[in-house]
């Protein structure tokens, strides 16, 4: 049964009354913050979160003084915090994956002459953690890159290997004609040793994405490279090639737990 708290804001079970409640509920709102402006109103993120105005200011007043969040003087808005570059920085360090993968990196972009990138999925979009960049940057712009799962190679290979509620997810967020695509093609992703993909932004480059599966069978990322053209066939066999074989070598020490 739902209960509510003294701000008259939905709640579940006893963890929802306690700090689990207002962890889960802090979280929302930085979710909330990473979508649309770079500096919301309160008013605004009451009223997406379906929280009270006091709830909201209150849980705002305490990511502010953590750091997780700022409020800018001016406007009075808010927007996402340094602390969260620092802790993120601080998980990357200590992520397995990019420690073994991080061998073969240089070695590709001088085989390839492309920019290679490690994508990961988190919550239905493909996050960039890594990046070597080759002599084929041109006018790309990709550093810190966040992006829809089914928009990218990588995350339509990553994607379609997780858990429904992911899958869920990245359909959601999808453009319609992307969904209609993914619904029919999910199960070939699923089992592609390799996927190429030309986005449908023209500032972005096209890429060629292997999937990076560990010790105990689990897809844990995907390995890409830019490439010019996706229709060019040998180049694109060519690079997924090398990338097979090095998100091989890399899986085979990840996993066995």
């Amino acid at each position: 049964m739902k209960q509510a708290d003294a701000a008259g804001d939905p709640v579940e079970g006893a963890a929802a009354r306690g700090g689990l409640g207002t962890v889960r509920n802090a979280v929302q709102l930085l979710e909330l913050l990473s979508e649309g402006p770079a500096y919301q109103q309160l008013t605004d993120l009451a009223e997406r979160s379906s929280f009270s105005i006091p709830t909201v200011h209150r849980l705002l007043r305490s990511l502010v003084l953590a750091d997780l969040v700022v409020q800018d003087p001016r406007s009075s808005r808010y927007g996402l915090g340094p602390e969260l570059t620092r802790l993120s920085n601080h998980y990357l360090a200590r992520l397995p994956l990019l420690g073994a993968l991080a061998p073969y990196l240089s070695q590709l972009r001088d085989q390839l002459g492309a920019t290679i990138h490690v994508q990961t999925l988190v919550r239905g979009e493909v996050v960039y953690v890594d990046r070597v960049d080759g002599q084929d940057r041109g006018p790309y712009r990709d550093t810190h890159r966040v992006h829809r799962a089914l928009d990218s190679a990588g995350g339509r290979l990553l994607v379609s290997r997780g858990d429904e509620e992911e899958w869920q997810r990245a359909l959601e967020a999808a453009d319609a004609d992307v969904t209609a695509v993914a619904e029919r093609e999910r199960a070939a992703w699923a089992t592609a040793d390799h996927l190429a993909l030309a986005p449908a932004d023209p500032m972005l480059p096209a890429e060629v994405a292997v999937p990076v599966v560990d010790g105990d069978g689990a897809t844990v990322a995907a390995l890409a490279a830019n490439v010019e053209d996706v229709e060019d066939t040998k180049r694109v066999e060519l690079v997924a090639a090398h990338l097979g074989r090095a998100a091989r070598a890399a899986g085979r020490t990840l996993g066995h737990a």
